[in-house]
Order: structure tokens, then sequence, then C-alpha cells
């Protein structure tokens, strides 16, 4: 037990020696945690343009310019003459969508025949299209049933309709692009920066050796143990931490993140050990790791949806940590999920940990031999 101590103790402060490995396993988390969440802190589209084709040329589609003008989400930036102008417009980026106002808008409202108003936007940003078309159909909606009361004054109130639907979004309360993205990728920068400080230091020290690393059991098992608790800090520096400063959904099943974290963190270092294994230089751990982020969190399926994606891909996805991992924790996390609920990533990141426990053992264990990590 003394030796597994002495060698958490080593690789801890191997880490605090090495400015590459603090760096990345330490510094760059802190400063992930505040840089990347402050480019989604409004959370949603704000002041987007939109283009108005009014053909009534009325005091109630004056009415409407002005209230389509006041949306948080939206700015009115011209009035084209017609329809075609307004489109090669929207075509050349000058706009999000236009909002067309057809002729005799006015005298159907007034005579109670049913007016119609045309709503058209730009799919080429996902996010933006559907809080420019939301947001502003919300508007018209509300124009509509002024309109409603005009009627009533000429044909007598409108009979209520049966059912009204009051929409409330349990988790994602701000129905944010921030809180929808920023938990899932917080436990992808954790992974992440884990795998390049323990490629960092074991590539490091197989460079100073000029061989294949190898530590016996004790010393190996303090050097997981010590990757282990800086993982731990970073992903509960995110869930707890960075979600409260950042007003992102958080708090939910604190007992359940302890031991889905702890599983997550402790795959991640037996993967991370038996990729690291195969680094010959410390420069590998950043040339090959950075490059899988954006594959890595596609096949997480939390921004992709999994039935969208080839089934060999899908079956892939399971061999790495932060397909379970991410939404393990941003369901425990950030929608108060059960165990049971999230029992299959429990039971996948145990597999995980099992297999990549064991070849990591197969590629660095060797009971003759006991090095340590220090640089």
């Amino acid at each position: 037990m003394s030796r597994i101590w002495h060698s958490l103790r080593q690789t801890l402060l191997a880490v605090l020696c090495d400015r590459y490995a603090i760096v990345v396993m330490v510094g760059a988390v802190i400063l992930y945690s505040f840089f990347y969440p402050a480019a989604y802190r409004h959370q949603v589209a704000g002041n987007l343009p939109v283009l108005v084709v009014d053909e009534d040329h009325s005091a109630t589609s004056r009415e409407l310019l002005r209230k389509l003008d006041s949306l948080r989400v939206a700015h009115v930036v011209g009035q084209p003459a017609d329809l075609q102008e307004a489109r090669a417009q929207l075509e050349a980026g000058q706009a999000e969508g236009i909002v067309l106002i057809p002729a005799n808008l006015e005298r159907d409202i007034l005579r109670g025949h049913p007016a119609k108003l045309v709503l058209l936007g730009n799919g080429a940003y996902l996010g933006r299209a559907s809080w420019v078309l939301g947001s502003v159909a919300d508007a018209l909606g509300a124009f509509g049933r002024e309109a409603a009361v005009t009627q009533a004054a000429f044909m007598g109130a409108p009979q209520a309709p049966p059912v009204t639907l009051v929409q409330r979004p349990l988790f994602n309360t701000q129905e944010g692009y921030g809180s929808a993205i920023v938990p899932g990728v917080a436990e992808l920068i954790v992974h992440q920066t884990l795998l390049m400080g323990i490629g960092v230091l074991l590539g490091g020290r197989r460079l100073v050796l000029g061989r294949r690393l190898q530590f016996d059991l004790p010393t190996l098992t303090g050097m997981a143990l010590g990757f282990g608790l800086i993982g731990l800090f970073g992903l509960f520096w995110y869930a707890g931490f960075t979600a409260w400063v950042q007003d992102y959904p958080r708090g939910g099943n604190p007992l359940g993140q302890l031991l889905g974290g702890t599983l997550f963190i402790a795959a991640t270092v037996a993967f991370g050990l038996f990729v690291g294994s195969f680094f010959r230089t410390r420069e590998r751990a950043f040339q090959y790791i950075i490059a899988t982020s954006i594959p890595l969190f596609f096949l997480a399926s939390l921004s992709w949806p999994a039935v969208m994606t080839p089934r060999p891909l899908v079956w892939l996805a399971q061999l790495l940590p932060t397909t379970s991992g991410i939404n393990l924790m941003v369901r425990l996390n950030q929608m108060d999920a059960s165990l049971a609920e999230v029992s299959r990533e429990l039971i996948t990141l145990v597999v995980l940990l099992v297999l990549y426990g064991a070849l990591a053992l197969w590629r660095l264990h060797s009971p003759k031999r006991t090095e340590e990590i220090e640089l």
C-alpha cells in the first residue's frame, strides 16, 4: 500500500512539475470553463435581420411592422418593394427571414375574412432560422389574436378554442443553445485534456528512456489513482462550479454523478494509459488527441441523433468512454436521471474500464521494473 501512495504522490508531483502537463490537465480545464461558455452566455440568437414586404400599406400593416421591429430576436432592416427583391437580399445573406404582408390585409380583417401572412426563413444556419421563424411566428400569432378582437367588434365574439396549448421546457428552461451544448462539451474537454496530460507524461518519459515503458503493479495503480483525482477535479469543476457560475441546468442526482463520474474518469484513465503507451514523444499526444475532439463529440450522439448515424459508427462509438460518459453526466446533472435510467451507460463504462485496464496492463505492466514517471 505504501508503494501505491508513493506512486500517487510521484504522479501528482510529475504533473505539477511538468509545465506542459499542468497547463493541459489543470490550466486548460479552468481556462475553458470561463471562456468557452462565455460565447453562449446569451443562450439565444438576438437582433437578427428580417425583411418586411408590405403590399397592404395600411394602418394595420404598419402596426404589425412596429410589433416585429420590437422583438428582441429580430430587427427589421429593410422593406423591399416586392418579394423577388427581398428574396435576392435573403440569398445574399443580408437577412435571416422575410415577412410578406399581402394586399387587402386590413380589409379582410375588417370584413371577417381569413387574412394570410407569409413567413420565409433562411435555413443555412439552423439555430438562427429556428429562432427567427419561431419568434416571428409567435408575434404574428399574437397579432392574429388582436385581429380577432377587431373582427369581434363587427361580427360578434368568436368562440374560444376548446384546447389551449401551454408549453413549458422541463430541463433546458431557457431553451438556449448553450444549455444544450456546453454541458456535453465540458465532459469532452475533461476527457481530452486528461488524455493529453497522460500522453505528455508517458511520451516524455519514454523519450528520456529510449524504450517502451514498464511499471510494476503498485506503481501503475498509483499512477492511475493520481490521474483519476485530476480528472475528477476537472469533471466536477464543470458539473458544479462552472454550471453554477454560468447558470446552466445543474444539481440533479449528486450521488449518481459521483458514481457515474468516477466510472467515466476511471474508464478514461485506463483508455489514456493504453493509448499513451504508444506515444514515443510528448508532442504525439497533442497531434493525435486534439484532432479527435470533434468526431468524438458527434459520435456521442448528443448533437446528432444516433438514428441518423451509420450503424457501424454507432457500434464503434460504444468503445469510446466519451459516448457513455457524456450522455451519462448530462442526464444525471441536467436531467436528474436515476441510476436505473442510466444503467446502460454505467454498465458500458464498467466494461470499458475492464477492457482498457487489461490492455493498459498488457502494454505497461512488468513485475520486474519499478520505474517512476517523474521527469
